[in-house]
C-alpha cells in the first residue's frame, strides 16, 4: 500500500493533475442485467419520438440520452472549461475517524470546490456546449435550493447563452444569496409559481405565496422552452445524459482511491433527482455489473419530508407538475406531491431518475431516510471535525456516512466509507442558525 506506514498516517487528500481529467464519460446502460424501461408519450402511450425531444433539447444530447456506448467521449471545449477546477481532491475524513474513534476508513470526494459550490457544473457546462453548437440562443430551467440555477447561469456565460431560471419559491425566499450568484452570472432568476406561465398562474392565483415545488418549476420552465424557437430546456437531474456527465465523478474517485491504496466498501450519496449519487456511484456499480466486484453497499439517503424510495411506488408518471414531460418509469410520489419546505431544496423533488430508481429496483442500492434535524446533527459535527460546512443536501450522505461508521466502531469492522460531498452549505448559513438556536423544524 505504501512504502513508508508513518507517511500514511500523514495524507489526508489525492489531488489529480489536470492531465487526469477524465477524457470519457461512462455510460451505465449498457451494462444493465434488463432494459431500462424507456419514457412514453402521454398522448400515445408508446416511446416517446425523438422529433417531441427535440422541442426542448438538441440532437446531441438525445443521442446520449439512448446510447448503447458504454463510453462517451468528452469534447475538449467542455473539458476546457471543467479544468477551472477538476479533478476535484479526494478526502480522507482522519479528524472525524478521531472523533466518532471509529476503526472504518471514511474518504470523501470534495465537489463543493467549483466555481458554483457544487457537482452540478459538470452537467451544466455540458449541457451548454451541446445547446450552443445546435445553434440555440436562450436555455430556461428549474432550480430548488439555487445549486442548479447558478451552475447553468455560471455555464453559459462561457458560450454566451441567455438562462433564466425558475426558482422555488421557499428557497428564493430561504437563499437570497442564491439567487445573487445567479444573477451575478447573468442569469435572471424568477419566483415559482409565477405569473409568467400557466402552469405557474393557477398556483400563483390559488396562493401568491405558495411555496412552489420542483415539479411546478419544471412545468413553467419547459412551457417557455417550446413557446420560441431559440428556447431550449435544461434539466439539472433526472435524465439519463446528465447523470452520465456526472460520472466523471466518479471515475475521478476511482483513481484516487487506487492511489490512497484502497476500494470502497460502502459508498453514500444525497438524493433528490439523483445525479450527484449516481455521478459518484455508478462508476463503482460498473465494477459489479460487470462482475469485477462481488459486493459493494450503495446507499441513497433522501429526507423524510420526500422520501421517494423508501416509500414511493414504481411507476410511470410525469417529471412535472403540469404533465408537459414523457411519462418515466420511476419511484414516485405523485407528480402533484408538495414536499415540506425543508431547507434541502434539492432534495425536495417527487420522483429520482430513472436509471437509478432501475438499479434500486433490481436491489444494486440500498435508501434510508432522515429527518432534518438529524441531519443538520451530523453537518455540524463534520464541520467541527473536518472544517467544511456542507450543503444541506450534503449533510444528508454525511449523516449516512457517520452512521455506518459508528457501526463499524460498534462491530469492530475496519470497512472503507465514500460518500460525495456535492457542495458546500456556505449560502445556507440562516438554516445552521436555526438549527444551532433549536428552531430547526423535523420537518
Amino acid at each position: 500500500m505504501y512504502a513508508n506506514p508513518d507517511s500514511e498516517k500523514r495524507v489526508r487528500k489525492w489531488i489529480l493533475p489536470e492531465t487526469e481529467i477524465p477524457k470519457k464519460w461512462l455510460n451505465i446502460i449498457p451494462l444493465l442485467p434488463e432494459s431500462l424501461d424507456p419514457p412514453l408519450d402521454p398522448e400515445t402511450g408508446k416511446p416517446v419520438s425523438v422529433e417531441k425531444l427535440l422541442a426542448i433539447f438538441p440532437e446531441p444530447l438525445i443521442e446520449q440520452e439512448v446510447s448503447d456506448k458504454e463510453w462517451i467521449d468528452i469534447p475538449p471545449e467542455i473539458l476546457e472549461v471543467l479544468s477551472l477546477w477538476r479533478p476535484t481532491p479526494l478526502h480522507r475524513a482522519r479528524n472525524l475517524e478521531e472523533y466518532l474513534k471509529t476503526p472504518a476508513k471514511i474518504f470523501y470526494k470534495n465537489e463543493s470546490l467549483s466555481p458554483p459550490g457544487s457537482h452540478k457544473p459538470n452537467t451544466a457546462v455540458a449541457q451548454a456546449y451541446y445547446n450552443k453548437i445546435s445553434g440555440i440562443k436562450r436555455l430556461t430551467t428549474e432550480t430548488g435550493a439555487g445549486q442548479w440555477g447558478s451552475a447553468l447561469s455560471f455555464a453559459t456565460q462561457f458560450f454566451n447563452l441567455e438562462c433564466r431560471v425558475y426558482m422555488v419559491r421557499v428557497s428564493y425566499n430561504q437563499k437570497p444569496y442564491r439567487r445573487i450568484l445567479i444573477e451575478t452570472w447573468g442569469g435572471e432568476v424568477i419566483p415559482s409559481p409565477s405569473p409568467n406561465t400557466n402552469a405557474g398562474r393557477r398556483f400563483y392565483k390559488e396562493n401568491p405565496d405558495h411555496p412552489g415545488s420542483l415539479g411546478i418549476a419544471i412545468s413553467e420552465a419547459i412551457e417557455e422552452a417550446v413557446q420560441r424557437k431559440d428556447t431550449n430546456y435544461s434539466l439539472g437531474s433526472v435524465l439519463n445524459h446528465v447523470l452520465l456527465h456526472q460520472t466523471i465523478i466518479g471515475l475521478e474517485a476511482k483513481k484516487q482511491m487506487e492511489e490512497a491504496g484502497f476500494y470502497p466498501d460502502i459508498v453514500i450519496g444525497a438524493v433528490g433527482g439523483g445525479s450527484n449519487f449516481a455521478g459518484l456511484s455508478f462508476p463503482f456499480i460498473a465494477d459489479v455489473l460487470k462482475g469485477e466486484r462481488k459486493r459493494l453497499e450503495v446507499y441513497a439517503v433522501e429526507p423524510t419530508a420526500c422520501p421517494t424510495l423508501t416509500k414511493g411506488e414504481y411507476k410511470y408518471d410525469f417529471g412535472d407538475t403540469a404533465g408537459f414531460t414523457p411519462l418515466l418509469k420511476m419511484y414516485t410520489l405523485g407528480h402533484d406531491f408538495v414536499p415540506p419546505p425543508i431547507h434541502a431544496g434539492g432534495l425536495r423533488y417527487h420522483g429520482d431518475a430513472p436509471l437509478v430508481c432501475k438499479l434500486y429496483d433490481l436491489g444494486y442500492i440500498s435508501a434510508v431516510a432522515y429527518d432534518q434535524t438529524e441531519v443538520f446533527e451530523a453537518a455540524v459535527t463534520f464541520a467541527r471535525t473536518e472544517g467544511i460546512i456542507p450543503a444541506p443536501e450534503s449533510a444528508h450522505a454525511v449523516k449516512k456516512a457517520i452512521d455506518e461508521a459508528v457501526k463499524c466502531r460498534d462491530n469492530r469492522e475496519e470497512k472503507v466509507i465514500l460518500f460525495n460531498l456535492s457542495g458546500h452549505g456556505y449560502f445556507d448559513l440562516s438554516a445552521y442558525n436555526k438549527y444551532l438556536k433549536g428552531e430547526l423544524e423535523v420537518k
